[in-house]
């Protein structure tokens, strides 16, 4: 699959599979951002896409960001097909947990992209499905 990418700033690196089974590549800071005790900020990711058409991305967080003392706000990201204008820079809205200022420095990566292919489905209501019921929220495993 081929997908146009922008970079803001062409001295960082363009985004890549760090392994040959790698399932998402990495995407990195494009400036730093200081992110407050217990705040959010925003951290600019330095690209932009056109996806093709009936695909969309997923943003992940790095498994090492928590050791930045950081999570991402939103739990995952979804970049939309159709958020594909020249200025529309991906962001990483990230949650400091700390009760101290965390600086994200220039080119650090922070997290990670994978690009997914969409279908959309069509629902259907129903007042009462025929299937048991498997126990709740949880349940699984419990006795």
């Amino acid at each position: 699959m081929k997908v146009l990418i922008k970079r803001f700033d062409k001295t960082l690196p363009i985004p890549e599979y760090k392994t040959p089974g790698a399932a998402a590549f990495d995407l990195a800071a494009r400036q730093d951002t200081q992110i407050p005790p217990g705040g959010i900020g925003y951290v600019p990711l330095n690209i932009a896409l056109q996806l093709p058409k009936d695909h969309w991305a997923l943003l992940a967080a790095r498994s090492s960001l928590h050791k930045l003392g950081l999570m991402l706000a939103n739990g995952i990201g979804v970049g939309d097909y159709d958020y594909r204008g020249d200025g529309d820079e991906y962001l990483a809205a990230v949650y400091n947990f700390t009760q101290q200022p965390v600086l994200v420095e220039r080119g650090e990566r922070i997290v990670q992209m994978i690009i997914m292919s969409r279908e959309a489905v069509e629902l259907i209501e129903k007042d009462h499905f025929n299937t048991k019921d498997r126990g709740g929220y949880g349940s699984t495993g419990r006795k």
